[in-house]
């Protein structure tokens, strides 16, 4: 500890006439304040300067005490407040509002538990606006037109209606290959400790942080975890990606076409891509990674467009293409099980509950083992759902919009569902529920959201997992030996 302020004589005294001890001096408001003897003034030894030393040393404690006290307390607020201002933290952010009165302080709330009467209000709502349905005439016109209505919708707006998603990253780190998801969150650590140590100069660690680490620890770190029965092993899929091109496994039987990105070690494909509000901040973190590519695909002809003349649009590490996904005839520009992740947000909601399915499993068909699918869309008695008026229902929790285009509200059961036919094992499956306010107007709205991440199993038998793993590997060396 320093051992008094310059030009203080606040020091460790020691020797002849002078009783040694040490005066600490400690933070007050920023600036560093002596908590001992004021200047000029000397100590002598004797009873008299014992009696005083004792003083200044009781006098040291007690302010040493109170400030640290202080400190601590100023420390708790600025954390809240630096947790309030900066959301979210994963999964699913860390704003909780704790007193109603405060609701209007910011525009979204986190984790917001709802009251059994809120609950059935809302179901209520949604039996009400569900009672008028379109007719079959119309339903099916919807159906067939399905992409014109997008296209409209992106002829209007372009790309100024959805913001982009910068809280993707957050949310879905598996977006990014496993050595960049370490760099940047080594980089957020560094950060986020330099904005501690500015606050003060304890070594506390800040909350936001250990949840983080606790749950990316849990989800990707150290060795294999156990998923719905499954072994997810890094260490295998480290052998995968370190080893594209089926180099050492033996004779190869052909090779497959090249296609775009046929050359990289990671890919990317973004279904219902839109305008590019995804597509343009992956970019923008991974166009610096070699050996990554994205691809990304809509069936409205105008967005898949407004993508390829947007500034940021690269074919060198992108391909935008024009494809309906509920066409099994159409074929992907890439081979079967070439992606690493395929991200679904907002766009499964757009297509007839009859035909999600379908969409699901060949979707399924195009990760590699241990590929991951990452889905966010609407929830039930979403505030969009209770918002419908009568006849816009086109049947249960599928509704059309006054452009034509149309949406789905899930459950968690149903997503569920729908990914474990498809083989897909679950990660994450959530029901994220906040409330978003308009603080201008004095409104509050209960979104729903579900958010997942579904996994393509490696196959390994919890049985005798070596056997399995070998199988495996040699099924994939195979295969890259084709491509």
């Amino acid at each position: 500890m320093p051992r008094g302020r310059p030009g203080c004589s606040c020091a460790t005294a020691a020797g002849p006439g002078r009783t040694g001890f040490q005066i600490a001096w400690v933070p007050a408001g920023g600036s560093w304040e002596c908590c001992g003897v004021a200047e000029g003034e000397t100590l002598h030894g004797g009873p008299r300067g014992r009696r005083r030393v004792a003083a200044q040393r009781s006098l040291c404690k007690m302010n040493f005490i109170t400030r640290l006290s202080a400190l601590c307390l100023r420390k708790g607020k600025m954390q809240q407040r630096h947790q309030s201002s900066r959301r979210p933290a994963v999964p699913l952010g860390s704003r909780i509002l704790t007193d109603p009165a405060k609701v209007f302080e910011h525009n979204m709330w986190d984790h917001m538990q709802w009251s059994q009467e809120e609950e059935e209000n809302a179901k209520q709502k949604a039996a009400e606006n569900s009672l008028v349905k379109v007719q079959w005439e119309d339903q099916d016109k919807y159906e067939r037109e399905a992409s014109q209505y997008w296209n409209e919708f992106y002829k209007t707006h372009k790309n100024n209606f959805f913001k982009d998603r910068n809280w993707l990253f957050l949310e879905f780190p598996e977006i990014l290959p496993e050595k960049k998801r370490e760099e940047l969150k080594t980089e957020e650590r560094s950060l986020e400790e330099t904005e501690i140590n500015s606050i003060d100069n304890f070594s506390h660690k800040n909350e936001m942080l250990e949840e983080r680490e606790k749950y990316l620890k849990k989800n990707y770190g150290g060795g294999s975890t156990s998923v719905q029965g499954y072994i997810y092993n890094k260490n295998q899929e480290k052998s995968l990606t370190d080893n594209p091109q089926g180099k050492n496994c033996g004779e190869k039987v052909g090779r497959r076409e090249s296609f775009p990105g046929s050359n990289a070690t990671y890919r990317i494909l973004e279904v219902g891509c839109g305008a590019g509000n995804s597509v343009f901040p992956i970019l923008k973190v991974l166009c610096s990674t070699p050996g990554i590519f994205l691809y990304c695909c809509d069936f409205a002809s105008g967005a898949v467009e407004l993508v390829k003349s947007h500034s940021s649009y690269n074919s060198a590490w992108c391909s935008a293409f024009v494809h309906d996904v509920c066409d099994d005839t159409l074929p992907y520009p890439f081979p079967d099980e070439t992606l690493d992740v395929i991200l679904l947000v907002f766009v499964l909601s757009t297509i007839h509950p009859d035909r999600m399915q379908g969409v699901v499993n060949r979707l399924a068909k195009l990760l590699k083992p241990g590929g991951m699918l990452l889905f966010r869309d609407y929830g039930r008695y979403d505030t969009a759902q209770l918002r419908f008026k009568r006849g816009h229902c086109l049947s249960e929790n599928f509704y059309v919009r006054g452009d034509g285009t149309r949406v789905y509200f899930f459950t968690k059961d149903e997503v569920w569902n729908m990914f474990s036919l498809a083989g897909l094992t679950e990660v994450q499956n959530l029901v994220d529920r906040r409330l978003q306010v308009n603080r201008k107007k004095k409104v509050k709205m209960q979104r729903v959201w579900i958010q997942s991440k579904f996994q393509k199993p490696f196959l390994l038998s919890l049985n005798n997992p070596e056997e399995t793993t070998k199988g495996t590997l040699t099924d994939n060396c195979t295969m890259n030996s084709i491509n």
